[in-house]
């Protein structure tokens, strides 16, 4: 795929990913003093999306070109957030949080490559 489309395509689904990953974000980080709920959540539910997606796209090809560019680089590269993962882990050691920052950095790792691999057997199951 040549051209200004597939430029589009990530723009737009990058847009909309990261207006959800802020709206998210924004009403979920607050709840817990160590631990940033809504960056957690958002780079979970993305592991789990950008699994089923391109397991479904490499399944008997049911999505084109255009939709799994659209949804995993665009809506999915949007959606989740390394930076702000970073930069949170960051924070808590700076501020000497050590075992909050292990948790934090472990589980989303773990719990992140859980999440693809969930999303590649669910698209298996269709």
């Amino acid at each position: 795929m040549n051209g200004i489309k597939p430029l589009l395509l990530v723009f737009l689904g990058g847009g909309l990913g990261s207006l959800l990953r802020y709206l998210v974000s924004k009403t979920l980080n607050d709840y817990f003093q160590h631990f940033f709920l809504g960056t957690f959540l958002v780079n979970i539910v993305g592991c789990l999306l950008i699994g089923f997606i391109l397991g479904i796209s490499l399944k008997e090809n049911l999505l084109t070109e255009s939709q799994t560019l659209l949804l995993t680089t665009g809506f999915c590269g949007g959606f989740t957030t390394f930076s702000t993962f970073a930069f949170e882990k960051h924070s808590l050691l700076r501020s000497g949080e050590l075992m909050h920052f292990s948790f934090y950095t472990l589980s989303s790792i773990i719990v992140g490559v859980i999440a693809v691999a969930f999303g590649l057997w669910l698209a298996k199951l269709l």
